[in-house]
């Protein structure tokens, strides 16, 4: 299979033979790259494997995953293929790289948020947990797709207090409606604008460790 995505992978330096590893799939926001992400999670890398995907549409000197009507109203055509080719993508990599297919994670920020919480309702429990950072879920997705159960994902949803783009409520709402799919949620907020606090990537990165059962203690 020839991937529709760019993509960078971080392998364990140490990696074992034979061995499986637990994987963190990056998303990046609206005209950013797969770069900016893996530094939210790169003390992760001794443990995990990330793969940063890189939206497959140039924006300005970044890229994006689909295009938009208006703030907050994707192109439909475009988003439904960027799930499905997601989706595509995940089982690709699984494929090519020791992944264990039982601790594979989402973590998106903004545009790759949004897409991380449709991924988690459209693979269900082919997804250990995601990690969305200042995001929401488009009402076509709760109406008109065919969602699976995520009672046994892990998801860590978090939003700025402060934030510009997506308003605060949409964090509230965005958590109400995952609190009604799963009691896998954790839900925070931080004082920032539409961005990652040092504290809030701190705090995604120990409930990652946590959730895969590793020591969370390790430095």
């Amino acid at each position: 299979m020839n991937p529709k995505y760019q993509y960078d992978v971080h392998l364990p330096v140490k990696l074992e033979q034979g061995k499986k590893y637990p994987t963190i799939f990056t998303f990046h926001g609206k005209g950013s790259n797969e770069q900016n992400m893996f530094s939210l999670v790169a003390p992760l890398a001794e443990e995990f494997i990330i793969i940063g995907v890189r939206g497959n549409l140039p924006l300005g000197t970044g890229f994006q995953y689909y295009d938009l009507k208006s703030l907050g109203n994707p192109i439909r055509e475009m988003y439904d293929q960027a799930v499905t080719d997601l989706a595509a993508f995940i089982h690709y990599a699984t494929e090519e790289y020791p992944i264990d297919p039982d601790k594979r994670y989402l973590l998106g920020f903004s545009q790759g948020a949004i897409l991380s919480m449709t991924l988690a309702l459209t693979m269900g429990d082919q997804l250990k947990g995601i990690v969305a950072l200042n995001g929401y879920i488009p009402e076509f997705v709760k109406t008109e797709y065919s969602l699976r159960s995520v009672k046994d994902v892990s998801v860590f949803v978090s939003h700025g207090e402060f934030d510009s783009v997506f308003p605060v409520r949409i964090g509230h709402e965005t958590a109400a409606y995952l609190k009604d799919q799963t009691e896998r949620l954790t839900f925070k907020l931080y004082p920032t604008d539409h961005g990652v606090s040092e504290e809030n990537q701190l705090d995604f990165m120990k409930w990652i460790k946590k959730d895969a059962e590793l020591n969370v203690n390790k430095e």
